[in-house]
């Protein structure tokens, strides 16, 4: 018998903010959180869709606390008056979800010119925790939960041309933001320790899931067909990773099934590359460079 959504231990009291939760594994970890008493905000870009997901959520959980944050993770600007709506509303942050994110567009840049992947996947998330982070040390049991992705494995910073301007490629541009996520994980983890809080960073994969970001790829349908678990299934490593008492910071859940495509949530190991503190190291002073915020925990 594995981990399962019924496992998620009580959140009443607790407010989450869950980013890109309009749809997919976002969706179903605010829509179980919501289920367990959480306060739960949907931080998305798009304010129809959130809406609609707000209405589908409360629809389903009678008496659910769920509301709504614009948040567009390719505009600093965007981040900094999203966080500061939100500490002015609540003053209180238990768990922060890093979940939104793209996977392999055409060649873009964000608004302040990072392309696309690296800065929403990894400087947006760098820069909204960042500017949250004092009110989830204040929660007496904190996370920062950051959503990566087997696509790690095929990544590398390449801190000479971090946004790929010398010739772009979808793929390892997606890894590079993937191995990203968890060099942050680490390094927030050994950060929060040597300050003495007991905030938790983990991360989590989920796999192989039939999610928009997976029927848009080429072949999807077939890929979804063989070896796609649920989004709902897809969710539970977020969830495990942010709930479950035994989490321990600077842990990486993902599914327990062969190549980890499918399967219950389990304690996962990432590779060597995301493991190196030097690498780590730079890059969260470049990102505190790049984005203009001070990440001081």
């Amino acid at each position: 018998m594995g981990w399962k959504a019924k496992d998620v231990p009580d959140q009443s009291g607790k407010h989450i903010i869950v980013t890109g939760s309009n749809s997919g594994i976002g969706f179903e970890a605010a829509d179980v959180l919501a289920a367990k008493g959480a306060h739960v905000t949907l931080a998305c870009r798009n304010a129809d869709k959130a809406k609609e997901a707000q209405a589908k959520i409360k629809k389903a959980n009678k008496g659910a606390t769920v509301e709504t944050g614009s948040l567009d993770l390719a505009s600093l600007k965007s981040i900094a008056a999203f966080a500061a709506d939100y500490s002015k509303k609540h003053g209180k942050l238990d768990i922060l979800i890093n979940n939104a994110g793209v996977m392999v567009p055409p060649y873009g840049k964000t608004e302040d010119g990072f392309e696309l992947q690296i800065g929403c996947n990894h400087l947006g998330h760098f820069a909204l925790t960042a500017q949250l982070i004092d009110l989830i040390n204040a929660a007496p049991e904190g996370r920062v939960v950051s959503v990566a992705s087997q696509a790690h494995r095929g990544g590398k910073i390449n801190f000479d041309d971090l946004h790929w301007e010398k010739g772009y490629q979808q793929w390892p541009a997606y890894g590079q933001s993937k191995l990203a996520n968890l060099l942050f994980t680490y390094e927030l983890d050994r950060n929060l320790k040597e300050a003495g809080h007991t905030t938790r960073a983990t991360a989590a994969h989920p796999g192989y899931s039939s999610t928009n970001l997976q029927r848009t790829m080429t072949a999807g349908t077939i890929a979804n067909a063989l070896f796609a678990q649920s989004q709902k299934a897809g969710a539970l490593p977020t969830l495990r990773a942010a709930t479950d008492p035994d989490a321990e910071s600077g842990s990486y859940w993902g599914p327990n099934g062969i190549m980890e495509m499918r399967g219950h949530p389990v304690k996962v190991k990432s590779n060597r590359r995301s493991h190196d503190k030097r690498v780590a190291r730079r890059l969260w002073d470049t990102s505190q460079e790049l984005t203009g915020q001070t990440f001081a925990v």
